[in-house]
């Protein structure tokens, strides 16, 4: 039977239930190895949690970033296993070689956690992540509802532009998407593969939308994909406020500042938001769970006042996965403090 527990309780529970902190927790600061592909936008930020998670535990995190090189990413791993870190905490470049590194892990007794990208093919300690599958379901409501409101009935035609679909995110982001928007046979979804690259959703967009009616665009990061969306469209005179005919329906994961800009601005319609902030300083949390000894166990988290509350803990063929739960970001909800691109607006401002 699944149990719900707060994040706070769950630590105390597992802690007293196990006794002492082994000697190495007690008595040596802990030292993380953090792996990210780049430290930019999300990257940033939830490298940024992990390090704010781990010093207020007493712990040291170090951090390499590997610029979309997996083979960068695995040589960057091997040398932190021969530091002899005490976890490795990794945000795939490629959600299957990535095993290569967790069999060589495993090997050395080293536990390895990834956050934000889960790996496929091998089994893990635990995987942090947004519930990917519930913000592409998210954004198909959206767009089957609007759909719906322009035609009276769900029909119409709409790009998907990918990320990188060997990752398991993207895997997710498009699966919610059409578990949603293929129930209904009159809208049809033009996929097209984004790869995370910018410049490649720009191309997309002026190639579909210039052969193309289009009543919509998803995009699997609308942290990537907006601010070019926007611009190939405002250059094909197709650029057109969401309360006028002939606008074309915007939605996608992530609800960076841009994206909830572009629905501030009257451009874009939804967003799912991931709750960027928060994944390394719950990461950090179950860590130092296994890291006393405690186990981690399918569970429901709740949590007051956060976005990505409740939560949940499954098991899976790749170990404990720690979904956080998405919010759907439109007109009425975007000048929420808690989204994270609100969260990044506010930081840089205090940084000026």
């Amino acid at each position: 039977m699944r149990k719900t527990i707060s994040v706070a309780a769950a630590t105390a529970l597992l802690v007293g239930a196990i006794g002492a902190v082994p000697a190495t927790a007690q008595d040596d600061q802990v030292l993380i190895g953090y792996s990210a592909p780049d430290l930019v936008g999300a990257q940033l930020q939830i490298q940024q949690g992990m390090v704010d998670g781990g010093a207020a535990k007493g712990w040291e995190t170090q951090t390499v970033t590997s610029n979309g090189d997996a083979n960068l990413q695995l040589e960057q791993i091997r040398d932190y296993l021969a530091l002899g870190v005490d976890a490795i905490v990794n945000v795939p470049e490629d959600s299957a070689g990535v095993c290569v590194a967790v069999a060589e892990a495993q090997a050395a007794g080293i536990p390895f956690y990834t956050i934000d990208r889960a790996p496929t093919g091998c089994a893990i300690n635990m995987t942090v992540l947004s519930d990917n599958f519930l913000a592409g379901q998210q954004s198909g409501e959206a767009v089957v509802a609007w759909l719906t409101e322009k035609y009276g009935e769900p029909k119409g035609k709409v790009l998907e532009i990918t990320g990188n679909m060997g990752q398991n995110v993207a895997q997710l982001r498009g699966g919610g998407f059409h578990d949603i928007v293929d129930q209904h046979e009159g809208i049809e979804v033009i996929t097209k593969i984004g790869d995370w690259k910018a410049e490649q959703g720009v191309d997309i967009v002026r190639d579909v939308a210039s052969a193309e009616d289009l009543d919509g665009i998803y995009m699997h990061s609308d942290c990537v994909y907006t601010p070019g969306t926007l611009a190939t469209l405002d250059e094909l005179g197709l650029l057109v406020p969401r309360d006028q005919e002939g606008h074309i329906h915007l939605s996608g994961v992530d609800a960076c500042l841009q994206a909830l800009n572009a629905i501030r601005d009257g451009f874009s319609d939804q967003a799912s938001n991931q709750p960027i902030p928060d994944f390394g300083v719950v990461a950090a949390d179950f860590i130092e769970i296994e890291l006393n000894g405690g186990v981690i166990e399918p569970q429901t988290i709740e949590q007051e006042g956060a976005l990505w509350s409740p939560a949940r803990i499954e098991d899976s063929e790749i170990g404990p996965q720690l979904f956080l739960s998405t919010t759907s970001v439109g007109a009425d909800n975007v000048d929420d403090p808690r989204l994270w691109g609100n969260v990044e607006a506010a930081a840089a401002a205090e940084g000026e």
